[in-house]
């Protein structure tokens, strides 16, 4: 009887993954809270038991219709979740605010500061939507081609907050 208890205590304070933390990262990334148009359609199954990972988390669309989100652990023994976005606020019967082609200004933005740069969106979207967007270099100077994904604040503008 002793050992079964002691099994029950082990799997009950065995580490798991902060799903709290995975649905911070997710509402940052779509830019919406869960339940929120464009955000997790709920926050993440709480009966999950996921392995901490010890890397960092990478998350991307899975598909172009950005209809979810790909959590996933590049750990050896990682794992991928994928998170439903509540559609209707990327897009969908929204005017588009920013063309794709558009010149816009990719404004970076972290705790106490700002910086801005000109770009090029690589796709079109409303105010709210979530698009890549990749940065122009000045005449004469040589242009690094990262294309990153950047949220619209209003036509011609698009930030990419750091966390």
């Amino acid at each position: 009887m002793s050992a079964s208890l002691f099994l029950l205590a082990a799997v009950a304070t065995a580490p798991f993954a902060d799903l709290d933390a995975i649905d911070r990262q997710v509402a940052r990334f779509t830019g919406a809270s869960a339940g929120e148009l464009g955000g997790a359609a709920t926050p993440v199954d709480r009966r999950l038991r996921l392995q901490p990972c010890r890397s960092a988390l990478a998350l991307s669309w899975r598909t172009q219709a950005q209809d979810s989100v790909v959590v996933q652990c590049a750990d050896p023994s990682g794992w991928r979740l994928f998170v439903p976005v509540r559609s209707g606020g990327t897009g969908q019967g929204d005017p588009a605010a920013v063309t794709r082609g558009d010149a816009v200004s990719i404004a970076v933005s972290g705790e106490g500061f700002t910086v801005s740069q000109p770009g090029e969106a690589m796709e079109s979207g409303p105010v709210g939507g979530w698009i890549r967007v990749r940065p122009v270099a000045a005449p004469g100077k040589i242009a690094r081609a990262d294309v990153m994904r950047a949220r619209i604040e209003r036509p011609g503008l698009v930030s990419v907050p750091l966390p």
